[in-house]
């Protein structure tokens, strides 16, 4: 298990009220895809491959890029940040957002590095046979608009959500079921029937605790579809009993699933 700064988080955690927990992660920004607000204050197994270098590697191969719900560009800011600036600049890099608040973020972000951000609505904002690459971490994938959007011979690497994805955090807190996630079978069948060829598919299952009620409340926030009617009145009293919970038994412990697919066109 790799915790970063667990025990001095949770012990803060641990002398602060209910009330200034959750008080505190309601109301903390929420653009973007920057978790950081829950540094030292969760832990993770690591996955048996690792996105950020994939993506580099397929990156230093391209002429091309599309870079798929980018968020506020964070994981997209990391995979160029760790490529030489000679190699970097010789790459046309668009990203699309369809969320609007986030592209002023990612604008910001990315924008020294080179990057133009569009706004996404429906199709992808990009002409046909646009990229040699296509890149996606946890964001929609439409099988048939990155078939559209590659050249033949261009690449896909996604990383995406698992089916069941922190359900346990739902079961915590009485909430139905997780919904949406994929599986790499139901991935590859998109992919395939579309016309790519399927490269590699793998899936993970990684434990993730979490140390203290405001990281549960906020990580809820980020990611609004794990509990959709989620919100701190009408969950009050669960999270309540949750905060007791973790200061009883220690940090609550949920399975994170994950798949990943490269592929290509033909």
């Amino acid at each position: 298990m790799r915790v970063v700064n667990a025990t001095p988080a949770n012990d803060s955690a641990a002398a602060r009220s209910y009330d200034e927990l959750v008080d505190t992660a309601s109301s903390a920004p929420t653009e973007g895809w920057d978790f950081s607000f829950l540094a030292g204050r969760i832990g993770d197994s690591p996955l048996p491959w690792n996105y950020v270098e994939l993506a580099q590697a397929a990156v230093t191969e391209a002429r091309a890029v599309l870079d798929i719900d980018t968020g506020g560009g964070e994981t997209l800011g990391e995979v160029l940040g760790g490529i030489p600036d000679s190699v970097a600049s010789s790459r046309t890099v668009v990203a699309t957002e369809p969320y609007p608040p986030n592209l002023p973020v990612a604008a910001e972000r990315l924008g020294p590095l080179g990057v133009e951000v569009r706004a996404q609505i429906d199709i992808l904002p990009v002409e046909d046979g646009f990229a040699d690459l296509v890149l996606n971490r946890h964001g929609a994938l439409d099988a048939a608009e990155v078939a559209r959007v590659l050249r033949p011979g261009g690449r896909l690497v996604t990383q995406q959500i698992g089916p069941e994805n922190d359900a346990e955090l739902n079961a915590a807190l009485s909430a139905p079921p997780p919904s949406g996630g994929t599986s790499a079978a139901a991935l590859v069948e998109n992919l395939q029937s579309v016309g790519l060829v399927v490269d590699e598919a793998q899936t993970a299952t990684i434990e993730v605790t979490f140390g203290d009620i405001g990281a549960v409340v906020y990580q809820l926030r980020m990611v609004a579809w794990q509990i959709p009617d989620f919100d701190v009145r009408t969950y009050g009293g669960r999270l309540r009993t949750l905060d007791a919970r973790i200061r009883r038994d220690g940090p609550l412990s949920v399975r994170s699933r994950r798949v990943l697919v490269c592929a290509h066109r033909p």
